[in-house]
């Protein structure tokens, strides 16, 4: 399931379809479909115009980033923070060494923050490779490194260095949640990822609290034009989609109880 739903990806992913579209296009139109060429190639169009020139990508996060709002304060009380991976650039570790960040940094900065104001706060960290060759190093090896730097011991850390999915991230939270007798740990994902996470959890019977970090839109966007910034508004529609698909795969599968 895990090489299949990246394979998928591949394939589904906004630009990837916009090629596809246009190399479908242009098939038919070779094979005397006219019509069906035009046809393919006004999809392919349009799928780029509303991937590059539009606020639908960031539309689509803010109706992700609405379900689980922002907490307005820091909760009074930590015992423990499960910290999802994604947010360190594995490939980019691999070649140069360190720990690089990405634009989910937020999972880390925040969990840090908190770590620091509730030394008492156990850390699990939830995530390995996610890449399909596999050869990269796990993300919870890299984060004890990160926490270390800033002044966190490793040995309030409980890493899960194998996971390569949310679904794995559960599975494998729930074993060291009940190996090392803890509950009721602040959830700690980016926004638009936390009603997958939540409701992974939610159905696997895990209580947790949800804290969402890493928001992405702006909270008040509307469907428009944006000539301004194709590469991000592509970049907002790629992972729109992909978590939007998640959910429904997700739900499908009988993995969650409730898509949207």
């Amino acid at each position: 399931m895990f090489y299949l739903s990246k394979i998928f990806w591949l394939l589904a992913q906004p630009l990837s379809l916009a090629f596809l579209l246009t190399a479908a296009g242009l098939l038919t139109a070779l094979a005397g479909a006219r019509r069906l060429g035009l046809l393919f190639s006004g999809l392919s169009a349009l799928v780029l115009f509303l991937t590059l020139y539009t606020t639908a990508g960031a539309l689509l996060l803010q109706a992700l980033e609405a379900r689980v709002p922002k907490p307005s304060t820091d909760p009074t009380l930590i015992a423990c923070m499960i910290v999802l991976g994604g947010a360190i650039e594995n490939d980019v570790v691999a070649s140069r060494g360190g720990v690089e960040l990405n634009a989910a940094a937020d999972r880390y900065t925040e969990a840090l923050r908190l770590a620091l104001s509730h030394p008492q706060a156990k850390i699990l960290v939830s995530g390995g490779d996610g890449s399909i060759s596999g050869r990269f190093p796990g993300e919870a090896g890299l984060a004890e490194q990160f926490f270390a730097a800033h002044g966190v011991p490793p040995k309030r850390l409980i890493k899960d260095n194998t996971s390569r999915n949310t679904w794995e991230n559960m599975l494998n939270t729930k074993a060291l949640l009940a190996a090392n007798g803890l509950t009721d740990c602040l959830l700690i994902t980016s926004g638009f990822h936390m009603p997958r996470a939540l409701a992974l959890f939610q159905k696997a019977g895990i209580t947790v609290v949800p804290y969402p970090v890493d928001f992405r839109s702006r909270g008040n966007e509307r469907l428009g034009f944006d000539f301004t910034q194709p590469s991000l508004n592509a970049q907002n529609t790629a992972t729109a989609v992909r978590e939007w698909l998640g959910l429904l795969g997700y739900y499908l599968a009988g993995r969650i109880d409730w898509p949207f």
